[in-house]
């Protein structure tokens, strides 16, 4: 076996009013939040998949499901630690990881800073191990129109024994 692994992970989440908005563990000021069971911070949620599935553990509906009151509200950072508990409990260290928001608005650019500080200190890993990336879908599908928003994640793990 290689000792090291891939993973990709993507989630999609409803843009709602009444909802605050959270992105890789930050909350940005805008007038919609995302709609989920947790915080609904579809960014973590993309690099939990990202990292379970590169340790071949599954997803983040595996091992967090909305059908459990436990994670109802619950803070996604919560989740990814937990995540990162999974990996090092099976002999797994986190490489690097890359995330990549679609929406539309708000400007993620200036809050990238903020949320590579927040995802580090979360994963125990060094900030230059995180790239986070923004783009917009130039209006196009349901990030163009607003409807909602997009992440995809890759991340790199390996054997640390």
């Amino acid at each position: 076996m290689f000792p090291y692994r891939i993973g990709y992970g993507y989630d999609v989440h409803r843009l709602v009013e009444g909802r605050r908005l959270w992105l890789c563990g930050v909350e940005l000021k805008h007038s919609l939040g995302l709609l989920g069971h947790s915080d609904a911070d579809v960014a973590i949620h993309a690099l939990c998949d990202a990292l379970l599935g590169a340790a071949s553990l599954r997803d983040i509906g595996y091992h967090f499901p909305d059908s459990d009151a436990a994670y109802k509200g619950a803070d996604s950072k919560l989740l990814l630690k937990e995540v990162c508990r999974l990996l090092r409990d099976k002999g797994y260290e986190i490489g690097n990881a890359d995330v990549t928001i679609m929406a539309e608005r708000p400007k993620i650019n200036p809050h990238i800073p903020a949320m590579i500080k927040t995802l580090a200190s979360v994963m125990q890993i060094d900030e230059e191990a995180i790239s986070i990336k923004a783009t917009t879908t130039e209006r196009l599908g349901f990030t163009g129109r607003e409807d909602g928003m997009a992440a995809s994640a890759v991340a790199l793990i390996y054997k640390s024994e």
